[in-house]
């Protein structure tokens, strides 16, 4: 037997991260045995459709190798791929249905079940549909339509016994059939629901695996009656525990940011996203970009393999130590029987921990060509970058060394590309350093140093300004301090030599003399007591 597994994500919202993680389970699964992993696309439901959201979904995948062997833009034998142009099959289906006994036409209002559904829970009974306006003849049907009544198709489900499935993750499930619904699989209009249209496509693609969130649990019963009741063999099943809310076991929702953000793990990588996208002009908002959805992490310059390596571990594990995997060994030790039951809270602080190590191992000019967009989007850079400004924002790269965690904290360096009547400066920092009597004296007297300086490396630069300092009697801080906010505008960063090397002589003084004529406070110089 050929392993076939299926994700079937509903255009109804954005990619989410918990939809990925069964996505990867499904294509891991599939990869594993040497199966095929199949995309299909349920959208069955047009109102709830979002026409933007499809093409988001696909390129999210994409980005995170989750590729797909048959599907939309790929193709393959059991086309089309979307539940909306299915139809005829599905009403195939359902005319067999009918036919053999297994469902029924009704004709009850919505108000009338309502009305069924109070009076049981009134006489604290459970709800069973009395059936008393099933057309069980063609007669019946006409009478209906005759009072105006419209008529939806409904599963006619068995009242006694049980159904046990033999879940690959949960064990032995039993449910008790009296305790189902007769659910409807065909509206008045003729269009079908999901549990019609999901069972028939399994079986019509040849699905052998069904793995999917635990929330679909409960619709088996339904989907494996449908299945049965059209002599299919319904497939192998694997309920995943939900992806749960920082520090919860409740599920993850887009709809929850405003509680999310309370969380301070999951606040700061939002900030993180937002300072990012709002330098690169990314449209902001919580419905399209937030840690819910994959996009962010897409916008923000995340590793795909980072995010593949966390998403693996919510719900699974290999043992109690091995956290650190590549896609490749993911494939060869991902077992189904590793599963957890219980759910998988997501973790924002753990998940930018996964994605640092991984950085690590991105060797320097990989890391070059994955910021170069940022810098581009931002526009501090040209479109084409030549060899200079390459060896440039290596150096860069380079000396950010961990601090660049994604791609797009490359923005957090404007002093290396923007222009020198551009750079911006922070105020605190200006006041403190560069605004104090004697602090524009000693720039001056600096530039003419590093003028000369011969050559124009970190190193030599260190020894020579320790010596200048020293010769001038001034204490290493008075001179460091200001220089640092005079060429960068801030006093944090990497080593300030390193700095200097890379910004290179010409950019260093034009600086320098660009501080000193925008605050330069006083031209007083200190007395050597005041170092």
């Amino acid at each position: 037997m050929t392993v076939r597994t299926r994700f079937a994500p509903s255009p109804t919202g954005y990619l989410h991260i918990g939809g990925v993680r069964t996505a990867l389970f499904c294509w891991l699964f599939a990869r594993r045995h040497g199966g095929q992993f199949i995309l299909r696309i349920d959208d069955t439901d047009q109102q709830r459709n979002v026409e933007e959201a499809l093409q988001p979904i696909l390129d999210g995948l994409r980005w995170l190798g989750i590729d797909w062997d048959e599907g939309p833009e790929v193709g393959g034998p059991h086309a089309p791929y979307f539940q909306s142009q299915r139809l005829p099959i599905y009403q195939e289906a359902v005319r067999r249905l009918l036919e053999s006994g297994h469902a029924y036409w009704d004709f009850a209002t919505p108000e009338e079940i309502q009305a069924e559904r109070e009076a049981a829970q009134a006489e604290k009974r459970p709800f069973v549909y009395s059936r008393r306006f099933m057309a069980e003849t063609e007669e019946d049907a006409a009478r209906f339509r005759a009072q105006g009544r419209q008529g939806v198709v409904r599963l006619k489900m068995p009242r006694e016994g049980k159904l046990v499935i033999n879940d690959l993750i949960r064990g032995p499930v039993e449910f008790e059939w009296s305790q189902e619904q007769d659910h409807v699989i065909q509206r008045s209009d003729g269009t079908v629901l999901y549990h019609l249209a999901s069972a028939v496509d399994d079986h019509e693609f040849g699905i052998t695996h069904v793995i999917r969130a635990e929330e679909h649990l409960s619709n088996t019963p339904r989907q494996v009656f449908i299945l049965q009741s059209l002599g299919y063999e319904p497939p192998q099943f694997a309920h995943l525990p939900v992806v749960a809310e920082p520090g919860s076991k409740v599920k993850l929702s887009k709809r929850k940011l405003d509680k999310y953000l309370k969380n301070r793990d999951f606040a700061e990588l939002m900030q993180l996203g937002q300072k990012i996208a709002e330098k690169i002009g990314h449209v902001v908002s919580s419905e399209l970009f937030n840690p819910v959805i994959v996009d962010f992490y897409k916008v923000v310059g995340f590793l795909p393999d980072a995010i593949v390596n966390y998403l693996a571990l919510l719900g699974w594990s290999l043992d109690d130590k091995t956290e650190h995997f590549t896609r490749e060994e993911l494939v060869r030790v991902f077992s189904l029987d590793r599963v957890n039951k219980a759910p998988a809270s997501f973790d924002p602080k753990k998940l930018l921990a996964f994605q640092q190590r991984h950085m690590r191992e991105v060797p320097i000019p990989q890391k070059v060509e994955m910021v170069i967009p940022y810098l581009q989007r931002a526009g501090w850079i040209p479109a084409e970058v030549g060899g200079d400004l390459r060896e440039k924002i290596a150096r860069v790269v380079e000396a950010a060394g961990d601090r660049l965690r994604v791609a797009g904290e490359i923005l957090n360096y404007p002093e290396f590309f923007v222009a020198d009547e551009d750079l911006p400066y922070d105020e605190k920092d200006v006041a403190k350093r560069l605004q104090q009597p004697g602090a524009a004296e000693i720039l001056q007297r600096l530039e003419g140093v590093l003028r000369e300086a011969e050559p124009f490396t970190a190193e030599h630069l260190e020894t020579l300004i320790h010596q200048w300092a020293e010769k001038e009697h001034l204490g290493l801080g008075q001179v460091v301090h200001p220089l640092r906010v005079a060429v960068t505008g801030r006093s944090v960063g990497f080593g300030l030599f390193e700095t200097l090397a890379i910004l290179g002589r010409d950019t260093v003084c034009r600086r320098l003399q660009l501080a000193r004529q925008k605050f330069a406070a006083s031209a007083t110089r200190p007395s050597p007591e005041s170092a």
